[in-house]
């Protein structure tokens, strides 16, 4: 029998207005806890003070909701945009796309990264781990939600969506679970990377090896999983759905990324920014052998 997913996605109402909790809140909350400790726990480990992680949640923060945000008006309601310009910040209506937010975690990175006079593909490697986890929890979200459901199918692991289809559940067509497909690849690609920064070394890893494995990874597994997703909209007729389109110059630009790593074969290692503000010592003077030294001796002693 195939599973019914029917779930209310208010996790509770409160007591006073109109207000409430969804679940996909309570996980977005856990998706900046979990990326900021992640983050942090990179920073540490290079020697940068805790500073540094908490310096990049507000900008990581805006960002992410704005380039989201934008990504979605942009290519899948523009039409909306025009007609209604003040939609654009009704968010608590829902719209928001992982290929726009990305772009906008990379300029908040970017900015983060030259504020604070750190290399933009170290701190983006750092940042991996975080990007990581948020794209396969975001994605839970999604599935209690009841949106951005799979095509319908016959699978063996097929779920009805009543809440999506507006319909009872009998009548709904199974339909791939395409939320959780994507929230294990943001999870397994979260074990990849933890994999590939233990092989590599840590910190004597390339620089902008674990930035360009996940870019590679992710957005190649991103196109596909389109293939098992609903399309969602009138410009999704082609083959190629616009998820798949913007996922190919995620895949370029991590190929970029790695080739750029390759080439430089710079390492991560390096200390933090206290060592970094740190003028260089003096070289140390040569080492001079006992013999020469005795014979110094000699030959400065008084007769």
């Amino acid at each position: 029998m195939t599973p019914v997913w029917d779930l209310d996605p208010v996790l509770f109402r409160l007591p006073f207005g109109p207000l409430q909790v969804r679940y996909y809140g309570v996980i977005f909350s856990l998706v900046f806890v979990g990326g900021y400790l992640l983050y942090r726990w990179q920073t540490r480990r290079a020697g940068y003070g805790d500073d540094l992680a908490s310096e990049l949640l507000v900008p990581g923060f805006i960002g992410l909701l704005l380039g989201a945000r934008l990504g979605h008006a942009l290519f899948y309601n523009f039409d909306l945009l025009k007609a209604d310009p003040l939609w654009f910040f009704k968010v608590w209506e829902g719209g928001l796309t992982s290929h726009g937010a990305a772009v906008g975690l990379i300029a908040a990175l970017w900015w983060h990264a030259r504020r604070k006079g750190l290399p933009l593909l170290d701190a983006a490697d750092r940042f991996s781990f975080s990007a990581a986890l948020g794209a396969g929890l975001v994605r839970l979200g999604n599935f209690f939600n009841s949106e951005i459901v799979g095509k319908p199918t016959q699978a063996f692991w097929a779920v009805r969506f009543p809440r999506y289809d507006g319909l009872p559940a009998d009548f709904c067509p199974p339909r791939y679970p395409s939320q959780l497909v994507e929230c294990a690849l943001g999870l397994g690609l979260l074990g990849a990377l933890l994999a590939a920064d233990r092989l590599m070394g840590r910190e004597a890893r390339p620089r902008g090896a674990l930035a360009a494995l996940f870019l590679i990874l992710y957005f190649s597994g991103r196109f596909l999983v389109e293939f098992l997703k609903e399309r969602q909209g009138p410009f999704d007729d082609l083959w190629l759905s616009r998820g798949q389109l913007l996922s190919l110059p995620g895949v370029a630009l991590g190929l970029a990324t790695l080739t750029l790593a390759c080439r430089r074969r710079r390492s991560a290692l390096g200390g933090g920014a206290d060592a970094a503000q740190t003028p260089p010592k003096a070289p140390a003077p040569p080492c001079k052998t006992p013999a020469k030294a005795a014979g110094r001796r000699r030959k400065g002693r008084p007769k």
